[in-house]
């Protein structure tokens, strides 16, 4: 017997049976779920804009696109003044990205996108600034819900956002920007 095996069947003996995962049964908190994702967003360094929904975000998308911003919507009834590109690296100078939401979550602010909805799937990560759009009644209480309501066919990708890009790594100081986005703004439908 070679080494290698004794070494396979040393682990064999040891390993223990699989278990169940344990059920966790919590009640989730439902009382006031945007003012409970307005508080966890602003953690994260995001900002909830509650009124006004996708005028106020036209609005202050024409505000960018006046002073030169490039800005690429992937919202229906939003237009910005870049269309989706062919590759993802032409997407290198977008100013803002307005990307929708399928589900907010209340206890930490974090939005689900799936790559259905980005163009390409850089799309939140090489923008300057994320402009996302979620209707508040998906918003739900915590990420037990949250998981049963995503599905991902195979091929697909899809990530949970949660504030702009930060890192601490670097002497332990927070930089917002570093990775990707520098500002997150949620507008809600």
């Amino acid at each position: 017997m070679s080494s290698k095996q004794e070494i396979f069947n040393a682990l064999k003996s040891v390993a223990i049976e699989p278990q169940p995962m344990p059920c966790f049964d919590i009640a989730p908190r439902i009382d006031d779920l945007v003012g409970q994702f307005e508080a966890n967003l602003t953690t994260v360094a995001g900002t909830l804009h509650r009124d006004g929904g996708l005028a106020n975000l036209q609005a202050t998308i024409d505000k960018h696109i006046a002073q030169g911003m490039q800005v690429i919507s992937m919202v229906d009834g939003i237009k910005g003044n870049r269309e989706v590109t062919a590759t993802a690296h032409e997407l290198r100078d977008i100013d803002y990205a307005v990307i929708p939401g399928d589900v907010g979550v209340a206890e930490n602010g974090a939005i689900w996108v799936n790559n259905k909805n980005l163009g390409h799937r850089v799309t939140p990560f090489i923008c300057e600034n994320l402009l996302l759009v979620i209707e508040a009644k998906s918003i739900v209480a915590n990420m037990h819900q949250a998981a049963n309501l995503i599905t991902l066919a195979p091929g697909e990708f899809g990530t949970y956002i949660a504030g702009p890009s930060k890192t601490a790594d670097i002497e332990q100081a927070l930089v917002v920007g570093a990775h990707g986005a520098c500002s997150l703004n949620v507008y809600l439908t």
